[in-house]
């Protein structure tokens, strides 16, 4: 019986260091040659924007052309489930292998340990800050660059020529100061008699665009900052610039009239549609414009200014998830160094409308001359991109300062220092452990 026992016990070690040894082969091929025979496949992820989707299912066949033995598999989510989806899939080693982010997002991405740093020997710090827009700093952290990005997006002022005319406006002089597109804005307004309004002489949606022209336009021009250098003291109020610009962000759906939130549902429907003549927006939204409304005349001008030029800066950003390793992070770092490619950066202008990240592809005089790109591109040695801790929240703290004051009539001031004051706690539970 013994004897029995002692061979079953026998038998029951071989099969577990078979299959010890057979689990060790698998977690090799899984992790860098996934069949086994040298091929890698990699999971990209992006969010679902028609244009960048169909641009990047032609650069993969590309990428893919260029690189036998490397797979990449696009995958798309809705913005509003994207950070869900990364926080479901990639603590439990799933998902993307590269992931294109909001560069606004990248704090919280890091302190989640959902990325790793770019290889330095890849993406040496020197060369990025020689070669791209000083901007991409936003994303430097502990140091460390976690992402980069294709492209580069900031904020300028579309204008309807053909309301501008019927309204005795120039169609080629566009305001250029505060003053000048209070007073446009003004002109450009009509109510009916019951005093509701009929056309925005100044589209206002703080959700889209208007807490960015706020944070890195209006402030910076005025004078005034957001946070300290090393970013992590609020300062929006220690100079009476940040004040005098939510004043005066406030003062179209306020005092002069000419906006109201939500107006035709939002600022981009008023603006497609005619029945707003100015707009605040971003240079990816010419291609919607190009496909969705061929027939507008518009043109666009850089920010009007105060005292300073600034205008808002964003991008999504491409970066490593934080379990990639061996030849899947060499594919990774290959498929990076492609989509950061002068080639992938002028291509993506023409097919998304968003800007080469690299200044040297940006300011070619064929981009700078350009009638509808020129502005923003003209804009981007003065952009600002804000260093968010927190994006949605931030926001949702500067949409909440505007409601205060311009639904529930509270005092300006009051409603700016709260939103200082909340902002300022955001920053201190982020930066109190580390």
């Amino acid at each position: 019986m013994v004897q029995k026992w002692r061979f079953a016990l026998l038998g029951v070690l071989v099969l577990f260091v078979i299959a010890a040894c057979s689990g060790g082969d698998d977690e090799t091929s899984g992790s860098e040659s996934e069949n086994g025979d040298g091929e890698i496949t990699l999971e990209y992820w992006q969010y679902a924007f028609d244009s960048k989707v169909t641009l990047m299912d032609e650069l993969i066949e590309e990428f893919e052309q260029e690189n036998p033995g490397i797979t990449i598999e696009q995958t798309t989510f809705p913005y509003d489930q994207y950070n869900e989806q990364v926080a479901a899939q990639v603590p439990a080693g799933r998902g993307p292998d590269v992931i294109n982010l909001f560069y606004g997002w990248v704090p919280s991405y890091v302190d989640a340990g959902y990325l790793q740093p770019l290889p330095q020997d890849a993406f040496p710090h020197e060369e990025i800050e020689d070669e791209f827009f000083p901007l991409v700093d936003a994303t430097k952290i502990d140091d460390e660059y976690w992402t980069i990005p294709t492209a580069v997006r900031t904020l300028a002022l579309f204008y309807n020529k053909d309301l501008f005319e019927e309204a005795g406006l120039d169609p080629e002089a566009p305001p250029e100061t505060w003053d000048e597109l209070q007073e446009y804005a003004v002109e450009l307004t009509e109510r009916d008699d019951n005093d509701v309004l009929v056309q925005s002489g100044m589209a206002w949606q703080p959700d889209q665009q208007g807490h960015h022209w706020l944070r890195d336009g209006l402030t910076l021009q005025a004078g005034g900052e957001v946070l300290s250098e090393d970013r992590r003291e609020v300062v929006w109020d220690e100079d009476p610039a940040g004040f005098e610009a939510f004043e005066y962000w406030l003062s179209f759906p306020g005092e002069l009239g000419t906006s109201e939130q939500g107006f035709y549902t939002d600022d981009v429907t008023a603006f497609v549609t005619e029945n707003a003549a100015m707009n605040i927006d971003g240079s990816f939204r010419v291609g919607t414009l190009q496909s969705d409304a061929p027939d507008l005349n518009y043109g666009i001008a850089p920010l009007p200014a105060q005292d300073e030029q600034s205008t808002n800066a964003s991008f999504w950003t491409n970066g490593i998830t934080a379990d990639v390793e061996g030849e899947k992070l060499d594919a990774s770092i290959k498929f990076l160094e492609f989509l950061t490619s002068e080639d992938v950066m002028e291509r993506w202008l023409d097919a998304t409308g968003e800007l080469p990240a690299k200044e040297a592809v940006a300011m070619q005089d064929e981009f700078v001359n350009d009638e509808l790109y020129g502005p923003f591109i003209e804009s981007l040695p003065y952009a600002n991109a804000h260093f968010f801790i927190d994006e949605t929240g931030e926001r949702d703290l500067v949409i909440e300062a505007a409601n205060k004051v311009l639904l529930e009539g509270a005092d300006p001031e009051e409603a700016f220092n709260e939103l200082v004051e909340a902002t300022q706690a955001l920053y201190d539970e982020y930066w109190s452990d580390k």
